[in-house]
């Protein structure tokens, strides 16, 4: 069995390992199979990425995500709207996340109204493997719970005990700043219909090279 068949039946077996161990209301998306097959694996050092959108008009948080990069690197979406037909998502996390599927993600929650604040930490392999295992066995969740849901999922990890859970974006956002993350951020001017960008939306494998 090659490497890339032993990292397939491995993701298969801790997804189907969630499935079975909790009860999820609202699951579904992707098969198994699917799953696996959309595993990526970045050649980047172990990181936990923060996303928090911002209002233009108010400064205010209206969304909250990560991007784990362990053994695979997935995006946990709670409660978002990434989600179409080719985007390989199961409850709320987003697999296959190649650099062009995070460019995707990222610009489809900048626009009009909104920038996105982008904020990384390096932490060890450990801790980004118990991170994605955590996002993997996350049960669906209901709208206006990002930040709750991800700021208590953090709050478990090593070296994050000090976060506190909170339904606002922006005290988690503060919460990385203080412990050093890298900063930056993304202002696009698109429509407020993102919609129109998922309808568009091109897998990679089909986009070519020309």
């Amino acid at each position: 069995m090659g490497v890339f068949q032993v990292f397939r039946a491995v993701v298969v077996a801790a997804v189907a390992a969630s499935l079975t161990a909790c009860s999820v209301p609202n699951s579904g998306g992707a098969s198994l199979d699917e799953v696996a097959r959309a595993a990526y694996q970045h050649d980047g050092p172990p990181s936990i990425t923060l996303y928090t959108m911002l209002s233009n008009r108010s400064g205010s948080g209206a969304h909250t995500s990560i991007l784990v990069n362990g053994s695979q690197r997935v995006a946990f979406d709670p409660a978002g709207s990434f989600r179409h037909e080719n985007i390989v998502s199961r409850n709320d996390t987003v697999f296959g996340m190649t650099p062009y599927m995070v460019d995707q993600y990222t610009r489809f929650h900048a626009r009009e109204t909104y920038h996105v604040v982008i904020q990384t930490l390096e932490v060890s392999p450990e801790v980004a493997e118990q991170a994605l295992q955590m996002v993997i066995n996350h049960p669906a969740v209901m709208q206006s719970h990002c930040a709750m849901s991800t700021s208590q999922l953090l709050a478990k990890l090593p070296g994050f005990e000090d976060v506190k859970p909170s339904y606002y974006p922006k005290k988690l956002m503060d919460t990385f700043a203080a412990k050093g993350a890298t900063y930056d951020r993304l202002y696009e001017y698109d429509d407020d219909d993102k919609s129109r960008v998922l309808r568009a939306f091109v897998p990679e494998y089909e986009r070519g090279t020309g």
